[in-house]
């Protein structure tokens, strides 16, 4: 077989000159033997296939905008690739005698973080005031991840197409191979269930409310609290778990988490970099409502969290909450 440098192939690519599905190919089936297909007739099957998918009509502004979507993405990848090359050309030498012995914003954070945050834990304070901005891109993060979880693994009812007899079949078939792992009257596992699930919960509740004091905030105990509603559900099944935690109350608590962190930082960006007094109170150190902001951001975040580890869960499982 001859060989193929990489531009060759890129350039193949983007113009679509060379497809590796027109190459010969072997297929299997469950009851015969290995049959070999030349190129002319999985050529002839891919034509096929390709007038019953697109149709003829739009077909020509399909290619273009495909042939656009490589073009930009072949010019973003240099880009991007170029960005970081010169970025790490620009970093200061390791080992160097003129590089910093110490980082100014770490010296900031330890000198200064409890005047001006409020916070007895200072990895609270940085993560939820001084780089707050940083904090709610990772919060927006996890909810486009369950976004995308949910668009690739949901079974939705109301959507589906009345004369689509397979996709009512797929529902169906999901929801029976869910009571598989439904519990069945299973004593050990409600009971054990019982008695731990309010202790983790209010753990996890701790961990959260006790954030900006010591070690915890709203990813850890966010984490706990999911990991709670996973065992709930583990042993007393969806019917049961619905009742308190549906869909609504997920996309309620997920909309009004992240709202909120946006508006109450946004406000505060705005107070600091016009000079403007917020009028948000940094408390007492050490006492449970203190730091400003940062309580009420960590319980934003725990819920968000919380409910994006149940999602996954569910979605996985099921194919919805």
């Amino acid at each position: 077989m001859k060989k193929r440098n990489l531009f060759s192939s890129l350039l193949d690519w983007v113009w679509e000159s060379r497809s590796d599905l027109y190459e010969n190919m072997t297929i299997r089936d469950d009851d015969e033997e290995v049959n070999v297909i030349t190129k002319a007739e999985h050529k002839e099957d891919i034509e096929k296939v390709k007038e019953k998918v697109f149709d003829a009509a739009d077909r020509g502004s399909f290619r273009k905008w495909r042939f656009l979507y490589k073009i930009l993405a072949v010019v973003f990848a240099v880009f991007f690739s170029a960005v970081l090359l010169i970025t790490v050309g620009q970093l200061p030498k390791i080992g160097e005698i003129n590089n910093p012995a110490n980082n100014e914003v770490e010296k900031r954070y330890i000198e200064k973080g409890l005047e001006e945050t409020g916070a007895t834990n200072i990895v609270a304070g940085m993560i939820l005031d001084y780089r707050a901005f940083d904090t709610l891109g990772e919060s927006h993060v996890l909810f486009v991840a369950a976004i995308a979880v949910t668009i690739l693994l949901r079974l939705d009812k109301s959507e589906r197409d009345p004369e689509d007899t397979k996709i009512t079949e797929t529902i169906t078939e999901a929801e029976e191979e869910d009571k598989i792992f439904e519990p069945h009257h299973d004593a050990i596992l409600q009971k054990v269930a019982m008695l731990l699930v309010p202790i983790i919960i209010l753990f996890g509740i701790y961990v959260i409310l006790n954030g900006h004091l010591s070690p915890g905030g709203g990813f850890s105990g966010g984490a706990i609290i999911g990991a709670g509603l996973i065992l709930y559900l583990n042993a007393f099944g969806f019917e049961n778990t619905e009742r308190f935690f549906n869909e609504k109350v997920y996309k309620t608590v997920i909309f009004s988490g992240l709202a909120f962190y946006a508006l109450a930082k946004c406000y505060a960006f705005f107070c600091g970099a016009n000079g403007l007094d917020s009028h948000i109170s940094k408390g007492i150190p050490g006492h449970i409502l203190s730091a400003g902001l940062i309580l009420p951001l960590d319980i934003a975040v725990g819920c968000v969290v919380a409910c994006t580890m149940y999602a996954f869960y569910a979605m996985f499982r099921k194919g919805g909450l």
